[in-house]
């Protein structure tokens, strides 16, 4: 059941865990089976393990789970020694020791103790080990080889654990989480389980939004709890990934480049004219992409000027701070702009001043705009003492000739 369409072509086959009801082992088990994943494979891959005390069954419900086992644990160690041991393909085995793994970690930083030497109450409960596996074996069996997952909704309120009564999410699921976005929308239930939230920590590659893909199976697995605002089911898309580098690339040669920006503005009209072109220079060199004037009409009548600079948003602070120190303004306002840029290339060409660099922008593949470089002119008609006009009109005629 193995799928290839990742080794034979250039897409490749990505599942995206849409956890808007959060994630459990058993829910993504479930889902998995929903997809597409053969249940009689499911058993007979499992049953490899030679883990005695659980038995596989699916049917369809409108919400339905089963509450995981904790009566029998084992250690990290054992669990690895059971997986080395089986007979389930390679990419399986590492998928589940790597996702084991990073539960173990997540327990031994809760309880502040090595990994060989905690006492796994979670992962090594039998339940925990068939859905953990399980879903390996649903991965490999779909083909699955990249995965993305959506903001997961955690819950709320307590749980009960082997250790207590503890908030949720449990210490566990939260360790596990951290970085990773999540919310709760004030269901007073354990939404996310720690295995559930190490199946996506562990596999994931983004959280977000979907990513572009092709989807051509839709899996829904069912958790134990029954919720009133909303199904307890996690939602599990497979599909072709869209390439989106080359999607990008297509659409920047069609249209441009939209990209945000942060636009920084002051109102002045009590500084000295001659640092206008000192602070020009100077913001130039922090960052800003462009930097300019308006003239404006103040309160109390007073002609005064709009300064504008265009930065990068992760640039805002520093230009910010460089206003205030070289300008006489109290106070700047900002606020996020979108802009769309051309495509552009560069092209070297050979005049009889010296070599100067052309700027040339497409859309469609049709040229719309070339202009010579101004600092390269200027530096030649400096160089040679002819004229800046004479330097760009000879830079556009060797354009035209190549």
């Amino acid at each position: 059941m193995q799928g290839d369409s990742a080794a034979g072509g250039s897409s490749m086959k990505l599942a995206y865990f849409d956890c808007f009801s959060g994630i459990s082992g058993d829910m993504t088990l479930g889902a998995l089976v929903d997809a597409g994943c053969d249940v009689a494979h499911l058993r007979a891959e499992l049953g490899g393990l030679q883990v005695p005390g659980w038995e596989l069954s699916a049917e369809k419900v409108w919400k339905h789970g089963m509450a995981e086992d904790q009566q029998k644990h084992r250690s990290l160690g054992a669990i690895l020694e059971i997986l080395q041991k089986s007979q389930l393909a390679a990419a399986v085995r590492e998928r589940a020791a790597a996702i084991f793994a990073k539960l173990g970690e997540a327990e031994a930083r809760v309880h502040d103790v090595p990994v060989e030497k905690i006492h796994f109450h979670e992962v090594g409960a039998v339940d925990a080990i068939v859905d953990i596996v399980g879903a390996c074996i649903g991965f490999h069996a779909l083909g699955i080889q990249k995965f993305a997952c959506s903001a997961l909704n955690v819950g709320g309120g307590t749980v009960k654990m082997a250790h207590g009564v503890l908030p949720v999410p449990a210490p566990a699921t939260a360790n596990l989480l951290q970085g990773k976005p999540t919310y709760s929308n004030g269901v007073l239930k354990e939404l996310v389980t720690p295995t559930g939230a190490a199946i996506v920590a562990t596999l994931c590659d983004s959280f977000g939004p979907q990513p572009a893909m092709t989807v051509s199976a839709i899996g829904y697995g069912a958790g134990t709890a029954d919720l009133e605002s909303q199904p307890n089911v996690v939602r599990i898309m497979v599909g072709e990934e869209v390439d989106a580098t080359k999607r990008a690339q297509a659409e920047a040669c069609a249209t441009g480049f939209d990209e945000e920006i942060a636009v920084i503005e002051a109102n002045l009209d009590d500084m000295n004219p001659q640092i206008y072109g000192y602070f020009l220079e100077r913001a130039l060199g922090a960052g800003a992409l462009d930097v300019y004037t308006t003239p404006v009409q103040m309160k109390k009548n007073r002609p005064g000027t709009l300064l504008t600079v265009l930065c990068k948003p992760q640039d805002t602070n520093n230009l910010m701070s460089l206003i205030f120190a070289e300008t006489t303004t109290f106070g700047a306002r900002t606020y996020r702009a979108q802009r769309r840029v051309l495509p552009r290339e560069w092209v070297n060409v050979g005049t009889e001043f010296g070599e100067v660099r052309i700027k040339v922008s497409r859309v469609n593949g049709r040229i719309l705009h070339v202009a010579p470089e101004y600092d390269d002119c200027r530096r030649l008609a400096v160089e040679k003492n002819v004229p800046l006009q004479k330097v760009i009109a000879e830079a556009m005629r060797s354009y035209e000739r190549t």
